[in-house]
C-alpha cells in the first residue's frame, strides 16, 4: 500500500488530516520540540501516521487545537515510542495526556527486548530497516525545514503502526496484553507531569544531607524556584542552580551582603531576588522537627543476605518469563518491598509474576 506523506502548513490541509485522525482506529504519534531556554517545551513539529498517510504538522504556522481535540478522543489508540517526554509536551499544553496509549518501547521490553530499546534499534529488529542517524540535534523551530529533516521526522512515525501490530500480537500470544495496559495507565498518570512546586525539593540531589532546618529552607527555595521558572518560562537552572539552593539552605545568609558571598549567587540574583530569598530563608516558625528525607540506611548483614536471595528469585522469574530482570524489579524495588511491603513488586503483574512469592518469603522470615 502506498503511503501519502505531507507537510501541513495550511488550515484546509489540517482540517482534512483532523477528519482522518478522528476516524482512525489508531494514530502513530511523535513530536519534535526544544527546551533549551524555556521551562515549557516549545513544540516545533507534530508527526502523525495513520493507515496510508504520514503527516508532519507545523504548529508554528497553524492553530493545532482542532487536531489535538481529535488526538485526545478516547476512541483511537495512540501509539508512541518512549512516550514520556512527548506526553509531557501534551500535558503542558492541555493539562492531560491523550489516551489510550500503546508505548512500543514498553511493549518491546515486556516481550524480551532490552528495557530501553531505542526506536531505531526496534525498527531494525522487527522491520529489518536501518534508519539513518540524522538531525537528532536539529533546531525544530527554525524554518524552512529541509527535505532531509522532514524525512527524518516522518521516519519517527513511519514504522510505529507495524511495530504496534507485531508487538500487540506477541503480547497476546504470551498473555501479556494486560501487563502493557497496566504500564500505559501508569504512564498516563497526570502526577508524572504536573511538577508540583510543593514537592520540587525531592528532585534536588544532596538535600538529605542537610539538617531538618536546612531541609525546610531548601523545600521553600525549591518551591519558589519552580513557581518562578514556570511564571517566567525559564529553565530551573537559569533561576537558580541546584547547588546554589543547597548552599543557601545550608548557610542561611541573613542579609544581602552575606547572600552575595554565597558561591554562585550573582549580583543580578541579589538585585532581582535578594529580598525574596532572604524572606524564604528566614520564614519564622516553619522549620519542622523531623527531616523531609529519611536517612538512606544501608542494609544490615542479615538484610543483605535476604536481599540477595530475593533478587536472585526476581532474576530467575524474569529469565523464565523472557524479560530483563530490571523490567520486573531491581535492587531498589526489592528493598522497598522488604522494608515497607510496597512498591512495584507488591502490585499488578509484577506481584502475580513473583511479588506474591517474595511476600511469602518475607512473611516466613518475620514469623
Amino acid at each position: 500500500m502506498s503511503v501519502q506523506t505531507s507537510l501541513i502548513t495550511e488550515p484546509a490541509a489540517l482540517a482534512d488530516l483532523t477528519a482522518k485522525v478522528a476516524e482512525a482506529p489508531w494514530i502513530a504519534l511523535d513530536t519534535e520540540f526544544t527546551r533549551v531556554r524555556t521551562y515549557y517545551a516549545r513544540l516545533g513539529l507534530v508527526q502523525i501516521a495513520t493507515t496510508g498517510e504520514i503527516a508532519c504538522v507545523d504548529p508554528l504556522a497553524l492553530d493545532i487545537e482542532p487536531l489535538l481535540e481529535a488526538l485526545y478522543a478516547p476512541r483511537s489508540l495512540k501509539i508512541l515510542h518512549a512516550a514520556r517526554q512527548d506526553l509531557e509536551v501534551f500535558y503542558d499544553r492541555r493539562g492531560s495526556v491523550p489516551v489510550p496509549l500503546f508505548d512500543t518501547q514498553i511493549a518491546a521490553a515486556l516481550v524480551g527486548h532490552p528495557e530501553q530499546i531505542a526506536y531505531a534499534s526496534l525498527v531494525e529488529a522487527l522491520a529489518g530497516v536501518k534508519l539513518p542517524k540524522l538531525h537528532t540535534r536539529t533546531d525544530w523551530e527554525a524554518r524552512p525545514l529541509s527535505t532531509e529533516q522532514l524525512h527524518y521526522a516522518q521516519d519517527d512515525v513511519r514504522f510505529l503502526g507495524a511495530l504496534y501490530e507485531e508487538l500487540a500480537a506477541e503480547l497476546d500470544r504470551r498473555g501479556r496484553a494486560a501487563w502493557l495496559e497496566e504500564e500505559c495507565r501508569a504512564l498516563a498518570d497526570a502526577a508524572l507531569y504536573a511538577n508540583d512546586p510543593a514537592v520540587a525539593y525531592q528532585r534536588i540531589k544532596g538535600g538529605h544531607m542537610l539538617t531538618p532546618a536546612g531541609q525546610a529552607r531548601l523545600k521553600r527555595l525549591a518551591e519558589w524556584r519552580e513557581r518562578t521558572a514556570k511564571s517566567r518560562d525559564l529553565p530551573r537552572g537559569w533561576v537558580a542552580p541546584d547547588n546554589v539552593l543547597i548552599d543557601l539552605a545550608r548557610s542561611a545568609p541573613t542579609d544581602r551582603a552575606a547572600l552575595a558571598r554565597v558561591r554562585g549567587v550573582t549580583p543580578a540574583v541579589v538585585r532581582t531576588h535578594g529580598e525574596a530569598l532572604l524572606d524564604l530563608l528566614h520564614a519564622d516558625g516553619k522549620e519542622p522537627g523531623e527531616k523531609l528525607w529519611s536517612d538512606p540506611r544501608p542494609p544490615t548483614a542479615e538484610e543483605q543476605a535476604l536481599l540477595r536471595r530475593l533478587q536472585a528469585r526476581v532474576e530467575e522469574a524474569a529469565t523464565d518469563a523472557g524479560v530483563a530482570p530490571a523490567v520486573v524489579g531491581g535492587r531498589r524495588a526489592v528493598l522497598e518491598l522488604m522494608r515497607g511491603g510496597g512498591g512495584p513488586l507488591a502490585r499488578g503483574w509484577r506481584r502475580t509474576l513473583v511479588g506474591h512469592e517474595l511476600i511469602g518469603i518475607l512473611a516466613g522470615t518475620a514469623a
